[in-house]
């Protein structure tokens, strides 16, 4: 039998909530057992919302503020807001071990600012990576960092290896990772002077939790070839951005050209089953969940804009990783 695991809810971030945290919930608990949800925010709000759903009263518990840190807000004023906003006491709630983990739809850089100042780094680790799951033709694969780190050395690139393929082993654990760098070309002479001395010391160091592919351009992410991609955050970031663009460029375009005449029309009828696949694998909302790694406790980032299925998946997210010692394995892979 699983263990009960304490995911620790903040209800008040992203765009329509609390609704949509509370359908998430709801959503997220039909699918699975054994999760308990520490649920942080206005009880005036959420009280409404929950009444109606169907999770057992037994499964949650709601911490009541009506403090909030806002969207537009810097991560130096959401810090100053205090520790009575609904994100601060979710993330306080797994440092003083009351949950496992912690979800936000909220201010990214506010969740990290505040990640940070209360939940201690793991031993040997100096910096933390943003870290999130992109669609690949052989399934899904983590890259990072996404932001969280403009500038890194070849040791914070190295660490994030290694916690990028702790965390695919524990999201997929039926999988072998395998990492690559993210660099301008594919030949050992290309790059700056850092991911080339990253390089040569992943393909000396030798790793039994991973093996070491070398480097990847961004044309070839979303090949599947390897599935955990390893960049500094200022490149993990765009490419990340250049993706996302893509995509809804794509999709948009896609949607425009069938509507455009009867023929298009008739044409995506006749190719409904295809279309409706080519949507699926690019729904944002079946990779929602970004992970800031490093951390002795793991906390997940939903994006704010998306819907409750969205934050089902990150709720998904967050079980997974705990169910499968993601924190255990990194602390056993780092030197």
């Amino acid at each position: 039998m699983n263990k009960m695991i304490r995911i620790a809810v903040d209800a008040m971030g992203g765009d329509n909530s609390p609704q949509k945290i509370i359908d998430g919930i709801d959503l997220h608990n039909k699918k699975t057992n054994n999760v308990f949800y520490n649920i942080f925010g206005d009880a005036d709000l959420i009280n409404p919302v929950i009444k109606d759903k169907s999770i057992n009263k037994n499964n949650y518990e709601i911490i009541h503020t009506k403090d909030i840190i806002k969207g537009e807000d810097s991560a130096f004023t959401a810090a100053k807001r205090g520790k009575k906003t609904s994100m601060w006491l979710a993330i306080d709630s797994v440092k003083n071990n009351s949950s496992d983990i912690v979800v936000s739809a909220g201010n990214t850089g506010a969740l990290l600012v505040i990640a940070k100042l209360n939940i201690r780094m793991i031993e040997n680790i100096d910096k933390p990576a943003l870290s999130g799951l992109w669609p690949s033709k052989k399934g899904m694969s983590v890259v990072l960092d996404l932001g969280a780190n403009v500038e890194c050395s070849d040791k914070n690139l190295i660490d994030f290896a290694i916690m990028g393929s702790s965390l695919f082993r524990s999201l997929f654990p039926e999988d072998n990772p395998k990492v690559a760098l993210l660099n301008i070309g594919s030949e050992e002479v290309k790059g700056n002077e850092i991911i080339k001395e990253t390089y040569q010391k992943l393909n000396q160091i030798g790793n039994e939790d991973f093996e070491f592919k070398g480097f990847i351009e961004g044309s070839n992410i979303m090949d599947g070839n390897v599935n955990v991609i390893v960049a500094d955050g200022f490149t993990g970031n765009v490419a990340l951005k250049t993706a996302e663009g893509t995509a809804n460029f794509i999709s948009s375009e896609l949607k425009s050209a069938l509507k455009s005449s009867i023929f298009g029309r008739l044409g995506s009828l006749i190719s409904m089953g295809s279309l409706k696949k080519f949507k699926k694998k690019l729904d944002p909302r079946l990779y929602n969940g970004a992970i800031l790694l490093g951390l002795n406790s793991p906390v997940i980032k939903s994006h704010g804009g998306t819907d409750y299925i969205g934050f089902a998946n990150s709720l998904s997210v967050c079980e997974k990783i705990v169910r499968n010692n993601l924190i255990d394995k990194i602390k056993n892979s780092i030197n």
